[in-house]
């Protein structure tokens, strides 16, 4: 096919830009085979995709409450009718709420806790992206023409593309309370130096997100630049054709760090019992950290400390996905949302002090690769999420 038509089965790829108060935020989603007749779309969206040609980029601008619905003033509601202890700032299902109008216990939409007092709270009931501009892009990838149309039921792409997005900001420029309530425990207390002594040579993130890793990367490692992989294993996600100066891995096993082909340095160092790094200041032009923050128990002191090694304006990016060992990893990291781990990790950025110009990037909808262990299991790749800052 030439171009979109009715008849169109057509890959999208959605990216919806978005700032907070804080940072500026991309959420990329991979739609394949969107029915252009069955599935559901805004109007202008859906306008906008008929007669373009494949690798066209258009965009469709909205203002507050224009693709997430409007805003709402906050909810006054009694405790009693939350069946947890909440946390300021913190999101949780609507399903958990009883005697509200409307929301029932298979509701799993997030609502955001405001406020709390002694025998209330105040709490937002609109979608997390309800009070921002928002620019919605998409790119056309390959088109076919549908045989023939039996019926079926009806994707809402966009409705998938929002499901999470704006959990990861701040409310109004207040901190989220993610730190009430022993957030640090873990399963195994015992220390890591004993869990991490055995080298484990298998990837936490299936091929294509490991890809999106090194893509992301890209935009920030360049030729000659002096990088330090935080805790690191036996693969460093770097773009391949790129080429640092130096890349220095700080792990916790070496015969994992010794079979890591980027690493130019390693040491070993446990960042739990001690959160200084053993390197001079200014010293890195990058710093990153991909499929383990969940592990930090001091997270802050560590941000901090990343920052005194960076060089002015260089950056930390930390990068995760959904998978992790459960027993080390931190309490609440299990209790949240995944958009709302990146709102978790911002706010160590935040309260370092250290760090500004942030950003945030998640990377949904791509296939699972044919080859990977998991393909009989499950369709889609493993999603990326990421939050940077810069030293200021």
């Amino acid at each position: 096919m030439e171009t979109a038509d009715m008849s169109s089965l057509v890959d999208i790829a959605f990216q919806l830009h978005w700032k907070s108060k804080d940072a500026e935020h991309v959420e990329l989603y991979a739609a394949r085979n969107v029915n252009l007749w069955r599935d559901w779309l805004p109007r202008e969206v859906h306008q906008s995709i008929l007669g373009k040609r494949v690798w066209e980029r258009l965009h469709v601008d909205y203002k507050p409450g224009g693709l997430c619905g409007s805003s709402t003033p906050p909810l006054k509601i009694d405790r009693d009718h939350f069946n947890m202890s909440p946390q300021s700032g913190r999101f949780y299902p609507k399903g958990r709420l009883r005697g509200i109008p409307g929301v029932f216990p298979q509701n799993m939409q997030p609502f955001r806790c405001l406020a709390v007092n002694n025998s209330g709270m105040e709490v937002d009931m609109d979608h997390p992206l309800a009070r921002y501009p928002l620019r919605l892009s998409m790119t056309i990838g390959k088109m076919t023409a549908k045989e023939n149309e039996r019926g079926g039921s009806s994707i809402d792409w966009v409705g998938l593309l929002t499901e999470g997005p704006g959990m990861q900001a701040r409310r109004n420029g207040n901190p989220t309370d993610f730190f009430s309530e022993d957030p640090f425990a873990r399963r195994d207390e015992a220390e890591d130096s004993g869990f991490y002594d055995t080298p484990r040579l298998v990837h936490h993130l299936d091929e294509t997100a490991r890809d999106m890793v090194g893509d992301l990367h890209k935009r920030f490692v360049k030729d000659g630049m002096r990088v330090l992989d935080l805790m690191s294993s036996w693969s460093s996600h770097l773009p391949r054709e790129v080429r640092p100066a130096h890349v220095c891995g700080l792990g916790m096993n070496k015969t994992e760090l010794e079979h890591n082909p980027s690493l130019t340095e390693i040491r070993i160092h446990d960042l739990n019992n001690f959160p200084v790094l053993p390197y001079a200041s200014e010293d890195f032009d990058v710093v990153i950290c991909t499929a383990s923050i969940e592990y930090l128990t001091h997270p802050v002191r560590v941000f901090s400390d990343v920052a005194r090694v960076l060089k002015p304006g260089g950056v930390f990016v930390v990068s995760f996905s959904n998978r992790w060992f459960p027993t080390k990893a931190i309490h609440i990291w299990e209790q949240l949302h995944e958009f709302e781990r990146m709102g978790l990790v911002l706010e160590y950025f935040l309260r370092s002090g250290v760090f500004d110009n942030f950003g945030t990037y998640t990377m949904r909808g791509l296939p699972r690769p044919a080859n990977d262990k998991y393909a009989g299991e499950l369709i889609f790749s493993d999603p990326v999420f990421a939050v940077w800052g810069y030293r200021k």
